[in-house]
């Protein structure tokens, strides 16, 4: 099962979103806190529709916890400075998908954590500055479903 985590996210109609994404790809979605918003936020809960008690979600409380919690084997962190396309990898079910706050992305310590397998992007027109979140996180962990024949879904 893939996992995509948010460290920090500030929008809760992403997140809302991204809930929604979660349940009907069969991953899971990893909150690191400090979350720009509750839980309970009328936004997250309109954008995740019913998918709420569908989805694997868990919120964690630092990122360190998060570690913990995944024991994660390989990481791929979401940047617009990244070095390898989100195309060049061969995605595992059990790889982290993560992704930055939406107004400045991942900070540059959790760019260089030692559990950062790789800094990945997606392409973009020149001097763009960055895709949406839910939408950047919709499209990788596709293509990751897509490389493991999209497992378990219906045809």
């Amino acid at each position: 099962m893939f996992r995509i985590l948010f460290h920090s996210p500030e929008i809760p109609g992403n997140t809302g979103n991204a809930i929604r994404l979660a349940a009907v790809a069969g991953a899971e979605l990893h909150l690191v806190e400090p979350l720009g918003f509750s839980l309970e936020d009328s936004k997250l809960r309109r954008a995740g529709l019913d998918y709420h008690d569908l989805a694997v979600l868990r919120v964690h409380a630092d990122l360190e916890s998060a570690w913990r919690a995944l024991a994660p084997e390989r990481v791929y962190a979401f940047t617009a400075e990244g070095d390898v396309s989100y195309t060049d990898i061969s995605y595992r079910p059990s790889d982290v998908l993560l992704f930055g706050p939406e107004s400045v992305g991942l900070p540059e310590e959790v760019k260089q954590d030692p559990h950062v397998t790789a800094r990945v992007r997606l392409p973009m027109l020149p001097s763009r500055r960055s895709l949406n979140l839910a939408n950047t996180a919709s499209i990788a962990l596709y293509e990751a479903w897509r490389q493991h024949g999209f497992a378990g879904a219906d045809r």
